[in-house]
């Protein structure tokens, strides 16, 4: 066997060019599937991360009217009947579902305005009405200032706390901790300024990535008021919204079901459309992971024609190689040779040069997925294990495509051969 692959590079070696050209569909076919894999890969990857990049296994649970992916938001509507303000039984309720580790209520509007610090102006927001959970189920820190405690919520305190983004466009490079806003003409204290514990950011490639990972957290900044302070600027008794944090990230699957069905169960509106729809953010990645993936195979049975295309001109190659050795082959069998040595010479040509192809295209696959990776500002993930077995299927490619011309030059009759010229 050793032999024959020393012959076999040999061979190769002897017609560069040629054995070059032979690969050339091997190589592109292996190069296309690699760049493919890739981009599958680190584009699934990025999916995961970009929910689970923050650390806060944080399951939104929202009420809504038709559509788990939009909150409802009632600026511009009256707080529907049948709809209670949630109790605190009720979280002890929803604590018992399994995996479940904290659960916090809080009242949103997603697009605030009427903030002001002075002349300037907070447009866009999203202010929210927060329990004393909010902060730990979300993973946020209060980096400057105090959080809120229960006297606040006693005592219907009118203070806030902004996140670094509000802050920022508030009071530019001032402290904002002592400071005074007013939201809708109401004065509100400013105790302090909070931040994702752990700082991730999302990679957003398209629109439905923003409104999934940036836009729930408001683009221009967040307010947060204690829930007791929610009435004095906006309605009374108005629905609140649920988050439920994950023992886990695979608790993250299962948790959202049970607890809507908790929070539904207390509901008696007449309108069917109302109601709490858990924001499965897993099952969304599968989704999309899933409609990459169902696209991008048809590209890789497209690149899989150069393979077709390759094997082909292996085919054409290993015949014209036993034309010409037809004389060496003849001489082989006058001297012992059997059918079974010559065949395996051949075989092992082919799939030599096949698998130097398969080597050459996975090499060429890993620079066109980083080229593609910096042009298309895509994210790749090299897959070793499609590493390897493109370059196996390569050899296997060789071996079906050099059996014919293997077995011609294993049936040469050697008296034949040898008399050929």
């Amino acid at each position: 066997m050793l032999e024959n692959i020393r012959l076999s590079f040999q061979g190769i070696w002897s017609h560069k060019m040629r054995s070059f050209l032979t690969m050339l569909g091997i190589i592109i076919g292996i190069a296309s599937i690699i760049s493919i894999v890739s981009t599958i890969q680190g584009t699934n990857e990025q999916l995961l991360q970009n929910v689970i990049g923050a650390g806060n296994n944080a399951v939104r649970i929202p009420l809504t009217r038709g559509n788990a992916n939009s909150t409802l938001d009632f600026s511009y509507e009256s707080v529907p009947y049948g709809v209670p303000v949630i109790s605190e039984s009720v979280r002890s309720q929803l604590l018992k579902v399994d995996g479940v580790a904290d659960v916090s209520f809080f009242t949103t509007r997603s697009w605030a305005d009427g903030i002001f610090h002075l002349n300037t102006a907070l447009n866009g927001a999203q202010v929210l009405g927060i329990d004393t959970h909010y902060f730990n189920v979300n993973g946020y820190i209060v980096r400057t200032g105090r959080e809120f405690m229960e006297e606040d919520y006693k005592k219907f305190r009118k203070v806030a706390i902004l996140d670094q983004t509000a802050a920022s466009t508030l009071f530019q490079e001032e402290s904002a901790v002592g400071k005074t806003i007013e939201i809708k003409g109401e004065p509100f204290s400013v105790i302090g300024v909070a931040q994702v514990a752990s700082k991730f950011e999302p990679v957003i490639n398209s629109q439905e990535d923003y409104y999934n990972y940036v836009g729930y957290e408001g683009a221009s900044g967040t307010v947060f008021l204690p829930s007791s302070a929610w009435s004095i600027v906006y309605q009374f008794d108005e629905p609140q919204n649920v988050v439920v944090k994950a023992d886990s990230v695979q608790s993250m699957t299962t948790i959202g079901t049970p607890c809507a069905d908790i929070l539904n169960g207390y509901l008696t509106t007449q309108d069917e459309d109302l109601r709490y729809r858990a924001q499965d953010v897993m099952e969304n990645v599968a989704q999309q992971q899933k409609i990459n993936e169902s696209t991008n195979q048809q590209l890789i049975w497209i690149a899989s024609i150069s393979l077709l295309v390759g094997g082909i001109g292996v085919m054409n190659i290993m015949l014209v190689s036993v034309t010409e050795r037809t004389s060496e082959i003849g001489l082989k069998k006058a001297i012992g040779a059997k059918k079974r040595m010559i065949l395996l010479q051949f075989l092992t040509e082919a799939a030599v040069l096949t698998s130097l192809g398969g080597l050459l295209g996975v090499a060429a696959g890993i620079g066109m997925a980083q080229v593609i990776s910096r042009m298309a500002q895509v994210p790749v993930a090299i897959n070793v294990p499609a590493t390897v077995v493109a370059v196996l299927f390569s050899m296997v490619i060789g071996l079906i495509f050099g059996f014919m011309p293997s077995i011609k030059a294993a049936n040469l009759n050697p008296i034949d051969a040898i008399r050929h010229e």
